[in-house]
């Protein structure tokens, strides 16, 4: 079994060295570097190729966000986790639309990270629960006292899309929401296809990103 490659990027060394300790205890798993800033990120992505980038934004030199999107420039399918103490909304939407594939508090605990990775290596977009109750419940309240120029996901999602977009953000894989849902897979494929298209967003980490968006802009 092929392991997951990855890239650690943090400013703290304690951080970097527990992070890259527990990882590679981890069968699956391996780190096969480390960097304190975006700049050596970019250059070390460029050179490596890695499967996963943990990212941290608050750096100095340049921040992770900035490293997120000039990554994406080189490789629009880079799979980046966001790993910050941050944890306010705008910052994980910010993070989403910059690029990245899924966020994760540091505060939360270590059996959630390696499910983290191992999504986010799968191209499945990770978010927090909290986060992801939000937008469920935002996504269960839209068009109830909206008026459709109020939101254009209104017009564009149908009911079973909006449950399907729900259950992404919970990071559950095609196959799951097939299964919640009494879906074939290749039936929730097709939805998520048509999901990215109506909302004009590049893919599924965009799209939670853009329901999440309209529902703080209301």
């Amino acid at each position: 079994m092929d392991k997951i490659k990855i890239l650690v990027v943090d400013d703290h060394p304690m951080m970097r060295e527990a992070m890259v300790t527990a990882l590679n205890e981890e069968a699956d798993m391996h780190v096969v570097g480390e960097c304190v800033n975006g700049i050596e990120a970019i250059k070390f992505y460029e050179e490596h190729d890695p499967d996963v980038i943990l990212m941290d934004l608050l750096m100095s030199g340049m921040n992770g966000l900035e490293a997120i999107i000039e990554i994406r420039k080189i490789d629009p399918q880079a799979r980046i986790l966001v790993v910050t103490s941050l944890e306010d909304e705008e910052k994980v939407l910010a993070t989403i639309q910059a690029g990245a594939l899924g966020y994760f508090p540091k505060t939360a605990p270590r059996a959630f990270l390696l499910e983290a990775i191992r999504k986010v290596a799968d191209g499945i977009p990770y978010l927090p629960s909290g986060i992801a109750v939000k937008l469920f419940k935002g996504l269960r309240e839209m068009g109830a006292g909206m008026s459709p120029a109020k939101s254009a996901t209104d017009e564009s999602l149908t009911s079973r899309q909006e449950e399907i977009l729900a259950l992404l953000s919970e990071g559950h894989s095609d196959q799951e929401i097939g299964r919640i849902l009494h879906l074939e897979e290749s039936t929730v494929r097709s939805h998520l296809h048509r999901i990215i298209q109506r909302l004009g967003v590049e893919n599924r980490a965009q799209a939670v990103a853009y329901v999440l968006r309209t529902r703080k802009s209301d």
